[in-house]
């Protein structure tokens, strides 16, 4: 009798969110006859509505349109050994016509064989494969030329994510120019002055920090070490200990009752973190990068850790990494690094991105006061430099919070490859309130660089696919350099006229 009754219950109850229903199409019509006789009566039943043809063009209407309801019915009768074995056959003649399909379209290009005991077995960087495609001889280039062919994306080179980050741009990079080297002697004179001239690194510092100084131009910037050289080695000595003193004192308590929701998130987090890059992925990086955030979280307790501040310490971890190492840090393996090192870049990364944060700290308090505050003004921002967008989002019922929180809340970190990420970062660490105020003009500017996209997109749907899913793979120096040159201007126009995008 409760077996019946449970029965009659996902009957009547068959409609009801968490059901499976049926999909049919015209390669793969209902494989069980009495799955068909429903489908015609539910054809039948709505043959006499009109049919909708056009796609779902607001919010709301995209979610009428859209069910993840399932629609389980009879699965207790269901003949399931017949409805795998026909599957399997679709499943089979589905994947021959792929790959009959790809062995047509595809050549495989004869790359040359390079032998295992040639790799060096001391070296401390390995080289990544991106790197190497990067260095081919020209006759490899020719011979790889039918693939890119059928490539949708630009013809560009493979860009390392992280490894020359400074002098890298998205049409490769040549040797440094005469400009560069004169630029990095001027940033090595104001480093090694008695009391360097902050106003003067900062204006430097705004087009690009060349690699080889940009460890200590991020620690002067961030105001982790003072101007005066003589104090620099005993600050650095000091707050390191400190930091480490912390640890000795609060690490512990990660298991301890009112900390353990805290430390599973950052435990949970901590993976996520720029997962195609295998260098985060080392375990020894990621307990590394627990340990910060536990104990930034512990000092903090207003706002205590969030998802997405662990984003913020990669740029820090990256670039002071790249003090020790040569070349390409993508691919490098930590532990060929003493522990006095390790400690060493650990500690700064967390001094570097507090300060950052101290001065973003209400966009991760309860409510996130700050990041509304921040997407409201990109909103009224966009409206008045591009009604045309903005009118746009409003006619397809697209909120800017449902694209810009993100933006916000990871300083754009996930919308740019992170060699992207610590050029923009050498430009904020030279703008006066740069990750807080400075940033509303960068989004505005990055989102206005997309308008032909956007403008594109006529539905709700498609748009923000396109807003959390823009192609800035193959972005470099010059791409920011633009973006930056552009946000200097809305910031000229706007930022010392408010009524100029008030309504």
């Amino acid at each position: 009798m409760a077996a019946e009754s449970s029965k009659q219950f996902w009957k009547r109850s068959a409609k009801l969110p968490g059901s499976i229903q049926p999909v049919y199409g015209a390669q793969h019509p209902p494989l069980d006859p009495r799955l068909t006789k429903n489908f015609i009566k539910e054809r039948s039943k709505i043959s006499t509505l009109p049919m909708k043809n056009k796609k779902a063009s607001s919010f709301h209407e995209f979610a009428r349109n859209t069910s993840d309801a399932w629609d389980i019915g009879d699965d207790e009768d269901e003949d399931f050994p017949s409805f795998q074995t026909l599957n399997s056959k679709v499943a089979k003649a589905t994947a021959a016509q792929v790959l009959e399909n790809h062995s047509r379209l595809r050549v495989k290009p004869e790359w040359p064989q390079v032998a295992l005991n040639e790799a060096p077995t001391n070296c401390k960087v390995i080289k990544s494969n991106s790197e190497a495609q990067l260095s081919r001889a020209p006759e490899d280039a020719c011979v790889c030329n039918p693939l890119h062919k059928q490539q949708s994306l630009p013809l560009r080179p493979i860009i390392p994510l992280v490894a020359r980050i400074s002098d890298q741009n998205a049409s490769g990079a040549p040797p440094m120019t005469v400009r560069e080297k004169t630029r990095l002697e001027k940033f090595r004179q104001l480093l090694s002055s008695h009391n360097t001239d902050l106003d003067e690194l900062r204006k430097c510092s705004w087009p690009g920090v060349p690699r080889e100084v940009r460890p200590v131009t991020w620690r002067l910037l961030s105001g982790y070490l003072p101007a005066s050289m003589e104090r620099r080695k005993l600050t650095l000595q000091r707050k390191r200990e400190e930091y480490f003193g912390f640890i000795e004192q609060y690490y512990d308590s990660r298991n301890e009752e009112h900390h353990q929701d805290t430390y599973r998130q950052i435990h949970i987090d901590i993976p996520r973190t720029n997962p195609l890059i295998p260098l985060f992925q080392q375990p020894l990086v990621q307990e590394i990068f627990e340990r910060i955030l536990f104990i930034w979280a512990i000092r903090h307790p207003a706002s205590g850790y969030v998802q997405g501040i662990n984003d913020l310490v990669t740029p820090f971890f990256v670039v002071f990494l790249s003090e020790y190492v040569e070349e390409d840090v993508e691919n490098f393996d930590v532990t060929n690094l003493s522990q006095d090192v390790m400690r060493s870049i650990e500690a700064d990364s967390f001094w570097c991105m507090s300060k950052l944060l101290d001065g973003i700290q209400d966009n991760y308090t309860f409510a996130q006061p700050g990041i509304q505050k921040k997407v409201k003004a990109l909103e009224e921002l966009v409206s008045r430099i591009d009604e045309q967008v903005h009118n746009h989002f409003r006619k397809y019922e697209v909120e800017y919070l449902q694209f810009a929180f993100r933006w916000m809340n990871n300083l754009l970190m996930r919308e740019l490859p992170l060699r992207c990420t610590i050029r923009l970062w050498d430009t904020y660490q030279s703008e006066p309130e740069g990750f807080s105020h400075f940033h509303l003009y960068v989004c505005a500017a990055f989102l206005i660089k997309w308008r032909k996209e956007i403008l594109d997109e006529e539905d709700f749907q498609g748009l923000l696919m396109l807003l959390q899913n823009l192609p800035t793979i193959h972005w470099g120096n010059e791409e920011i350099g633009l973006l930056l040159a552009e946000a200097y201007r809305l910031k000229y126009m706007f930022a010392d006229a408010p009524n100029h995008y008030r309504r």
